[in-house]
Formats: structure tokens, C-alpha cells, sequence
């Protein structure tokens, strides 16, 4: 009688979720125990590291079928996953998750986080720093332990999902991150910006006070048409209301600047500053910039 109660429990989960209704919590029920720890599956998975997860919770002869083909074994998902998460980073949020002593069902809402140029996604083309959403279901069918069988479907990306706040202590917060400072690098002004809040300050020695998220945009466009700034990360500290790194500006000029204001450069000349920077966070995106210089210059 459970095993039965819990297949039409499923069966309306499923019904409702296609309804359109967004969950605004998460829940968890099933009957006896989970064949797996999902909790620790979904840990692991947001980890990044694609060949401990497959080796941990995945049977040698493991299926994963899906709308886009079906990957047999380790080797069929391991060669899946590096090409899915080649620069982009895969952050399980669960919604629902229901089982029984031999599966388990998720409704998953699914972050995909750039951190270089991915036009041949499958959900779309990505630009770094760009975050898109996409409601899975996933069946999960577990022996001794192990996925034997995964079936995914998926909705259109956005539809019906819930989103995360963008920046924070969360792994997915966190490869957000990354992804802004790519996306800054590169130049991708509507990337980068989307990471302010609109009323952002930033604050330079060099050149004072920017106010709005506006003003910020215009003096980086106006930069990087001579030269253009590179982040390189060497530490990073965050929680929910902060972000504190410790960076090194490479500034490189496509065109003469002889009065760049952190010294004259010549075509193809590069100068690095070391800097500490402070992000201060509100509802998840950067509300205030502090920059200070932690050594001397070097070419």
C-alpha cells in the first residue's frame, strides 16, 4: 500500500509542477529511507568535480537518458559533462524531491553559469557572466546504492522557475562570481553590470567617486576602447554580505595611452597592479566597490 500511495504521490507532484505553480520552499517526503543521500549527491554535484560525482553515486553500466541522447557507463558521462560544463558551471537547487526504497524523483530548478563564451550550448548561447535557469525533472533509479538510470525532461529555459540571489556563499553564488569577473575582463558591459544594484558606488584613488551602475559602465566602455583591465584572481573570502578579494588589475593597451592614469602605455604594453577589493552585497548584487592598492605597480 505505501509503495503505492508514493507512486500516485509522484504522479501528483508531477502533474502539479507542469501546472506552472513555482514552489516557494523546498520539500522532501518519501517513504522509508532514500536509497541514496541526495542531500550529499546534490552537495557533491555543485562541487564542480564531474569525475568523483559519476565514480561515487553512479553504477559502472549507468544510463542517462535525456531529450539529447543517452550516455552509457562512466565514459558516456564523463565525456557528456565535460562537454557540457566546458566553461560553464551546473548548480542543482532542488524544489521536490520524493521517493521509495528503489527511486527518486527531483524537481530540480538547474543554474548554468558562464564564465567564458558558450554559443553552442544546448540551452542557448551563453556570454560570461550570464546565469540561465531551467526547470529538470529527473527520475533516479537506484540499485545497492548506485544510479543505475537517469531520465531528465526539460522545460524552455525561465519558464516557471524560481531564481537564486546572484551573489553570495552559496556555490552557485560563488561561480556567479567568477563568471562577473570573466564577464568584466572580457568587456561584456550588459554581463557585468547585471551583477550591480543600480544605485552601485564605486570608489577609486585614481579618479574619485562613481555613482549608479550607469556611471560605472560609461567610464569602463570609455576605458577599454585603450586599454582594458584583466582580473586575476589570487584569493577570495565571501559570505552573503560581502565579497573580499585579493586581485591583480593587468592593464594592457590595444591603442596608445599615454595618459592612462596608472602610467603611460604603448600598444601591446601590459602593467599590473596588485589590489584589494571590497564588494559590499544587498539582495545578492554588489551595492558598493572599494579598490585599494596592496603593492607597487610592475610591468
Amino acid at each position: 500500500m505505501e509503495r503505492k500511495i508514493c507512486g500516485w504521490t509522484l504522479a501528483l507532484a508531477l502533474v502539479w509542477a507542469m501546472g506552472g505553480t513555482t514552489a516557494n520552499a523546498q520539500s522532501w517526503q518519501g517513504v522509508g529511507e532514500m536509497p541514496l543521500d541526495y542531500r550529499a549527491y546534490v552537495r557533491d554535484f555543485n562541487t564542480g568535480d564531474d569525475r568523483g560525482l559519476v565514480e561515487k553515486y553512479f553504477t559502472a553500466d549507468t544510463q542517462m537518458i535525456s531529450g539529447s541522447g543517452v550516455r552509457i557507463g562512466h565514459k558516456g558521462m564523463n565525456e557528456f559533462l565535460a562537454w557540457a560544463h566546458d566553461g560553464v558551471r551546473e548548480i542543482i537547487r532542488p524544489q521536490v524531491v520524493m521517493w521509495d526504497k528503489d527511486h527518486i524523483f527531483a524537481e530540480i530548478d538547474m543554474d548554468f553559469i558562464a564564465s567564458k563564451a558558450r554559443p553552442d550550448f544546448t540551452f542557448g548561447a551563453l556570454q560570461a557572466g550570464d546565469i540561465l535557469t531551467v526547470k529538470f525533472f529527473a527520475h533516479y533509479t537506484v540499485v545497492n546504492g548506485k544510479i543505475k538510470t537517469l531520465k531528465t525532461m526539460t522545460w524552455k529555459p525561465e519558464t516557471g522557475v524560481t531564481k537564486a540571489p546572484k551573489l553570495g556563499d552559496h556555490a552557485g553564488q560563488r561561480a556567479a562570481f567568477i563568471g562577473y569577473t570573466r564577464a568584466f575582463s572580457g568587456g561584456l558591459a550588459d554581463q557585468y553590470s547585471s551583477f550591480y544594484a543600480d544605485d552601485v558606488k564605486l570608489h577609486l584613488s585614481s579618479v574619485g567617486d562613481l555613482s549608479g551602475k550607469k556611471a560605472i559602465v560609461d567610464f569602463y566602455t570609455k576605458m577599454f576602447r585603450t586599454v582594458r583591465e584583466d582580473l586575476v584572481i589570487n584569493q577570495i573570502v565571501y559570505d552573503d554580505n560581502a565579497i573580499v578579494g585579493d586581485f591583480v588589475s593587468v592593464f594592457t593597451a590595444v591603442e596608445d595611452a599615454p595618459e592612462f592614469v596608472v602610467a603611460p602605455l604603448k600598444k601591446g604594453e601590459s602593467i599590473r597592479v596588485p589590489v584589494f577589493v571590497y564588494y559590499t552585497l544587498r539582495d545578492g548584487l554588489i551595492s558598493d566597490i572599494r579598490v585599494a592598492r596592496s603593492g607597487p605597480p610592475g610591468k
